[in-house]
């Protein structure tokens, strides 16, 4: 998630090139597009301490030595040093819960993951129009350059409480299979266009590989990302888009048929031993099975270079076959942004920051790999490996979080990916089909009596419906009457309510 020079470009090469990528070139004026709100740091009189909150699986060993290159950068810029606080992703939600509700330091937050609505209706998060104007112009320009339906796609009210990070700010979905396994029995992987094609291979695999499951979760569910390329969930699926427009009606995702078709489909696989009997209960991830030898595929989401992002992830050669298409909806975009927290004592250091991080090659190319020559190693001006002795098991600073620090197409690209990978990810989001819910955002406040009713029916139904565990046709129904009386009419109204008002409104 622009390309990456030595050498300056003009203005007008840059107009030029707006399309494909990120503003944003080598040292000089790569850094000068971030320094438009340096002239912010005029008004600075004392150095600042901004604190960094953001969700990380482990805290790298070399950590420190890293933000001891960050603050170089940042002290000679903008006077101000980084505190880097990376929280567990299972301890995020109630870590950050107490962190934003009490009197805690935090300037920037990772915001998105299902609760910036919330957030901002706590008040939690800073308005940010006003930061953007005067010391966030880097970000403006290098989100504007791809398209500024992506920024004002988090607006709530009118308003921006979230930047965005620059990565995949799209979507297709399909099915990602081990590469070794697709050789050994030669299948035919462009006759495979649809789930209901997976059937052959899942048997070949089952009959073959006994000890291997022919197909896992992603997340909680054998299909749960693989719904979002039938609707826009419009936030929470208590209330979709089906077709990502519907003339932007409002309906219930598990009464439309496109659901309980999936749920079929699943089903048969669950009878016939493709899917493990212990789906819904194990806790193992889709990239730890793979990587004991225990799982051949899981069905995701995706974008270009899914193969080695996932042949990373697993350590083992992968292979992706893309069946629906690519679409970009709110959550796309707020799923993972940067906010400024209300507790900030210098919110307009923060935007500076931030403001590098959207424009800065260097400082970004620190946050993703970490320190040239002791993590990363470069093979030519743009593509990087590991350096010799090191490798994914022993380096000090292995986040592979690049799709979470501000600006991903300022970072190098790994060796084995596409060296054009951010051209094609920037065509990639524009090309997308766009919801005609984008930029809507729901506000939950009137209804959460309701949503905590229906999450909790959620939670009871959907892991076991959708890992093929019980007969749809039974349990399905009982789904549906359990979400009724838990409320789900009422927030589908609602949602309705407000996605008529935000389209009268003029998608503001």
């Amino acid at each position: 998630m622009g390309l990456e020079r030595k050498a300056c470009k003009t203005a007008a090469q840059l107009l030029l090139a707006a399309s494909l990528m990120v503003t944003g070139c080598a040292s000089e004026e790569n850094r000068s597009a971030g320094n438009s709100a340096e002239s912010g740091n005029q008004s600075v009189k004392a150095a600042y301490e901004v604190t960094m909150v953001y969700p990380a699986s482990v805290e790298p060993k070399d950590l420190l030595a890293v933000q001891d290159e960050i603050n170089k950068i940042t002290k000679e810029k903008i006077n101000t040093t980084v505190k880097l606080i990376p929280v567990g992703w299972g301890a995020w939600p109630q870590q950050t819960t107490l962190m934003l509700s009490g009197n805690e330091k935090v300037d920037l937050i990772v915001s998105g993951l299902n609760t910036y609505s919330q957030q901002v209706s706590k008040g939690q998060l800073l308005e940010l129009d006003g930061y953007l104007a005067e010391q966030g112009q880097g970000i403006r320009g290098a989100l504007d350059s791809l398209d500024p339906d992506f920024l004002n796609a988090a607006r709530i009210g009118g308003k921006i409480y979230g930047i965005p990070s620059i990565r995949d700010l799209a979507a297709d979905y399909g099915i990602t299979m081990r590469k070794d396994l697709i050789d050994k029995y030669k299948i035919d992987t462009t006759a495979i266009h649809s789930l209901d094609d997976l059937d052959a291979v899942f048997q070949m695999v089952l009959e073959n590989e006994p000890d291997i499951v022919p197909t896992v979760k992603y997340g909680n569910s054998i299909i749960d990302t693989y719904l979002n390329s039938y609707f826009d969930n419009l936030g929470d699926g208590f209330g979709v888009l089906p077709g990502y427009d519907n003339g932007l009606k409002v309906v219930n995702m598990y009464e439309a048929p496109e659901y309980a078709k999936l749920l079929n489909t699943v089903r048969r696989w669950y009878q016939a031993g493709y899917v493990a009997k212990d789906a819904a209960t194990s806790t193992e991830t889709q990239y730890n099975l793979v990587k004991a030898g225990k799982a051949f595929s899981f069905i995701s989401h995706m974008k270009p270079g899914i193969e080695n992002q996932e042949s990373k992830l697993t350590g083992t050669a992968m292979v992706s076959i893309h069946l629906r298409p690519a679409a970009s909806m709110t959550y796309n975009i707020t799923s993972i942004m940067w906010s400024i927290a209300r507790n900030s004592k210098n919110p307009e250091q923060a935007m500076m920051l931030l403001n590098l991080m959207y424009t800065d090659k260097d400082l970004i190319n620190l946050f993703d790999h970490g320190i040239e020559g002791k993590h990363y190693a470069k093979l030519s001006d743009n593509i990087i490996d590991f350096p010799e002795g090191v490798d994914a098991s022993n380096s000090g600073y292995n986040q592979q979080m690049g799709w979470m620090f501000g600006n991903q197409f300022l970072s190098h690209i790994w060796n084995g990916d596409d060296p054009e990978l951010w051209d094609e990810l920037a065509a990639f989001n524009k090309n997308a089909l766009k919801s005609k819910g984008l930029g809507f955002t729901f506000n939950a406040d009137a209804v959460k009596t309701e949503i905590a009713a229906v999450t909790n029916v959620s939670n009871q139904y959907k892991i076991a419906l959708e890992t093929g565990t019980v007969d749809p046709a039974k349990q399905l129904p009982e789904f549906n009457k359990a979400l009724k009386a838990a409320g789900i009419d009422k927030i589908i109204a609602e949602k309705q309510k407000q996605l008529d008002a935000w389209a009268s409104a003029g998608k503001q």
